[in-house]
C-alpha cells in the first residue's frame, strides 16, 4: 500500500505529521510492501484558504492511502470519489502511523469527520 502523509520536515520515517492537510510543507510517501519511503516538497503549500488542490500533485504518485490529522469536507470528498483511503490520526511521526495501518489499528475518516470550516470544530474527535 502506498500512503501520502502531510509533513512538517523531511526527516523520512521521523517527519513529524502536520497538522494541515492542503499547506503541509512536504507529503513523505511510504510503500508498506516495499518499505520505500520519499519525501515530495509540497509545490502548493502557500495558498488562499479552499483554493488548495493537493491531489493535482499526489495523483501521478498513485497513493492508495492518507493518514492526517484532518481535512476539510472537498478534501475527503475527493479521495473517497478517487477511492482513496484516509486515516485520521494524533500520530506525531510517520512511524507511528505506519504501525497503526500495518497492525490494522488505524481509524479510517468518514464524511462526518470532515472538518467544517476554521473554528467550527475539529476533525479527528474519534482518534
Amino acid at each position: 500500500m502506498r500512503i501520502a502523509i502531510p509533513t512538517d520536515d523531511d526527516q523520512g520515517l521521523e517527519s513529524r505529521i502536520c497538522a494541515h492537510f492542503g499547506s503541509a510543507p512536504y507529503f513523505t510517501l511510504v510503500d508498506t510492501e516495499t518499505g520505500d519511503v520519499r519525501v515530495i516538497a509540497n509545490r502548493n503549500a502557500h495558498h488562499a484558504h479552499g483554493t488548495c488542490r493537493p491531489m493535482r500533485q499526489l495523483r501521478p504518485e498513485r497513493i492508495d492511502a492518507l493518514a492526517c490529522r484532518g481535512m476539510g469536507r472537498r478534501a475527503q470528498a475527493t479521495l473517497a470519489d478517487e477511492r482513496i483511503d484516509v486515516y485520521l490520526t494524533r500520530d506525531r511521526l510517520v512511524s507511528e502511523i505506519i504501525a497503526s495501518v500495518k497492525a490494522g489499528n488505524a481509524v479510517r475518516m468518514t464524511a462526518a469527520d470532515a472538518c467544517c470550516g476554521h473554528g467550527a470544530g475539529s476533525p479527528g474527535d474519534r482518534v
